[in-house]
Formats: C-alpha cells, sequence, structure tokens
C-alpha cells in the first residue's frame, strides 16, 4: 500500500463572504491515525468534502493517492469514507445496502457478508436500516469504507453513537488497519480516543493549520515543567508555593499543578514547612488540554462565561 497517502495542498476554499479554509496543507502517510482537529467552524467537514470531490477547491489541491478524487477509476477500492452515517434509505436492509454498493464497483457478495462480521453487524443485516440505533447506522457505514478494502480510509467522527464495547473495537479496528500500512484520517471532538488511537495530528482553527505533529510530541511540549502536587493542606501548599515564585493551578479537591519550580524544590519547601502531601511528580498533560491550549483563541464562537475565564486566567 506504498500510494497510500492523503495530500492537502495550499487548499483554499469559500463559501460567499466566508473563508472555510486558507492555504491549508498537510499529508497523512502510510501505517498512521492521523487525528483531524479543531473548534467548530475550523474547516475540518470542507477539508473532507474537498478530498472526497463533494466540494471543488477555490485554489490548491486535495489528492487520495496523489490524485483528486475524481481522477479515481474505483473510489470504493481506493478510499473508504464515512461522513454521515444517517445518510441510509430507511426502508432498504443493511446487507442489501451494501450490496448495492458492492455491485456498483463488481464487488463478489461474500466482500458483503465478510465487512457485515468484521464490524459486527451479521445478526441485524437482514434489518432495515431505518429502525438501527446511531451505533448500528456507525458500524454499518464504517463496513461500507470497508467494502473495497481500500488503502484510505477518511472517517468523520467515528465513535459518535458507539458504547463503550464499541470504542474500544473500533481503536482496535483503527490500530490493526493502520499496521497493515493504511493511511488513515479520523475527525474527532473526543481528544481522549485520540489519545488512545492517534499516531499524529493535524489541528486547524478558522481554516488555517495550527500544528502537524505527533501525539507524543504535543503531550510532551504541553506537559512542560509542570508538577503535580496532591495535598490535603491545598491552601497553605498554595501561598508557600507562591511565596517561592510558582505558579500554582487547582485541578480538584486535592491537586494542584505548579510551574516554575522544579519537583525536587517542591518537596523541599513542603518538606521544610511541615505540610503534609501525598504524591509529587511531573505532570503529564492530556490530549484535552494541549489541544485547548493551542485552539485557545482559534474557537468561531465563545460563551460570555469562556470569555471571562480566559481574562481571569
Amino acid at each position: 500500500m506504498s500510494d497510500a497517502t492523503i495530500e492537502v495542498r495550499g487548499l483554499r476554499k469559500r463559501f460567499g463572504r466566508t473563508l472555510a479554509v486558507d492555504g491549508l496543507s498537510f499529508t497523512v502517510e502510510p501505517g498512521t491515525v492521523t487525528g483531524f482537529v479543531g473548534p467548530n467552524g475550523a474547516g475540518k467537514s470542507t477539508t473532507l468534502r474537498a478530498l472526497l470531490g463533494l466540494d471543488a477547491p477555490d485554489e490548491g489541491q486535495a489528492l487520495i493517492a496523489g490524485r483528486p478524487y475524481h481522477a479515481l477509476r474505483t473510489p470504493l477500492l481506493e478510499v473508504g469514507a464515512l461522513l454521515d452515517a444517517a445518510a441510509l434509505h430507511p426502508a432498504r436492509r443493511g446487507r442489501d445496502h451494501l450490496r448495492w454498493l458492492a455491485h456498483s464497483h463488481g464487488l463478489p457478495v461474500r466482500r458483503v457478508d465478510d465487512v457485515l462480521a468484521q464490524v459486527g453487524l451479521e445478526s441485524a443485516a437482514r434489518r432495515r436500516a431505518g429502525g438501527y440505533s446511531l451505533g448500528m447506522r456507525q458500524r454499518l457505514g464504517i463496513a461500507a469504507a470497508l467494502l473495497g478494502d481500500p488503502p484510505i480510509l477518511l472517517l468523520d467522527e467515528p465513535v459518535n453513537g458507539l458504547d463503550p464495547e464499541g470504542i474500544q473495537w473500533i481503536r482496535r479496528l483503527l490500530r490493526r488497519l493502520a499496521a497493515e500500512g493504511r493511511a488513515i484520517l479520523v475527525s474527532s471532538h473526543l481528544m481522549s480516543e485520540l489519545e488512545d488511537t492517534a499516531d499524529h495530528l493535524v489541528v486547524i482553527g478558522r481554516g488555517r493549520l495550527i500544528a502537524d505533529t505527533s501525539v507524543s510530541e504535543l503531550l510532551h511540549a504541553a506537559s512542560g515543567d509542570r508538577v503535580r502536587l496532591r495535598t490535603e493542606a491545598r491552601t497553605q501548599a498554595m501561598e508557600l508555593l507562591a511565596r517561592e515564585g510558582g505558579r500554582v493551578a487547582v485541578t480538584d479537591r486535592d491537586t494542584l499543578i505548579v510551574t516554575g519550580l522544579p519537583a525536587s524544590r517542591v518537596v523541599e519547601l513542603l518538606t521544610e514547612a511541615r505540610v503534609p502531601f501525598a504524591e509529587v511528580g511531573a505532570h503529564r498533560a492530556t490530549l484535552e488540554e494541549a489541544y485547548m491550549e493551542l485552539t485557545r483563541d482559534k474557537a468561531e464562537f465563545t460563551s460570555a462565561t469562556e470569555t471571562a475565564d480566559e481574562v481571569t486566567r
């Protein structure tokens, strides 16, 4: 699957007065799960639609294996996509939906049964799609994306509607598909899911690239020199560490995050002042924390409460 590459080059797309995507460039390499994230209105959906030939770029290119979507001879065999799991004819049975897609690309019927088994829908295959739950529609949409065994996958919010077992299943599925050499681009709002699944992250805001980095590098940079402190004497610890030049933030009832002081100095100060503590260690940022820091000024819509919170930080 050496040609399994997704490329966006200088992509620009305008809708009337709205510039949805503004000179965006990134590449998704074979063998990786790349998370595609950004605030509402960032341009994620427009970018995915451009890659699938649903929106024509005003400038730049959106390429699947080096070609625009309309130049693909057998699209289902070259790229699998899930954009809207609800886009199903409610009267059509799940298996028939896949059989129709398979027939349109000359695929054998046995391939339909293969993907139904892969997504765990064998028992519901003959039920009408209108009676499917959201999670079942997601599974059917993923089955359709896998039908042609494509080297490239574009998935928009694939865990939406899945129960915990389903979320665990799709994590394993994406990791396995990437290990087979496929290029996988996953748009999601759930940073916790990407943290456990993605190798790489493309972050955009207001149509522009904010970050194009590995998840491990982003988490390392976001963690910085922060120290995590657990203590029941929260007020005493905060006052002491602040006097010594530390910046202290409260994360929950007995946990503080300290910056500006190394862990060894925090321990020394607390011990000398006889302030009790249960744990001191390096703070590892979550992907959600790293994402929020990157996109803090890029959200299209912000509540008055959020704005006031930013002023006080």
